[in-house]
């Protein structure tokens, strides 16, 4: 039973250790969605401009990051908005986009 016991218990909090991993990443993944979308948003109905660089989150969600690019649509009449929102994770840098067309006369 003890060598039984040996074997399990260290497959066992193997697994727990694995499954916490990826319950973290998910929560830090739907976050960076979330902050992606909102900021999205708030530049596709406001005229801001082509804001340049690498902007954090400040205070409210610290290793947070985000960027735009924006490019014409091929069409003529729109643009492209693609956020980036990069996050920490274990040591390493992750990241999501989203993008959105948006009128060109309103930029």
């Amino acid at each position: 039973a003890l060598v039984f016991m040996a074997i399990v218990i260290p497959v066992v909090m193997q697994g727990i250790s694995i499954a916490n991993r990826a319950g973290v990443g998910a929560e830090r993944k739907e976050i960076a969605v979330q902050l992606a979308a909102n900021m999205l948003n708030q530049l596709s109905i406001s005229n801001l401009g082509k804001p340049q660089g690498v902007w954090d989150f400040e205070q409210d969600y610290p290793g947070y990051a985000w960027s735009m690019q924006q490019q014409a649509w091929p069409d003529g009449a729109m643009q492209q908005l693609t956020l980036e929102v990069t996050y920490p994770l274990q040591g390493r840098i992750f990241a999501v986009e989203l993008s959105t067309l948006v009128d060109d006369s309103v930029q």
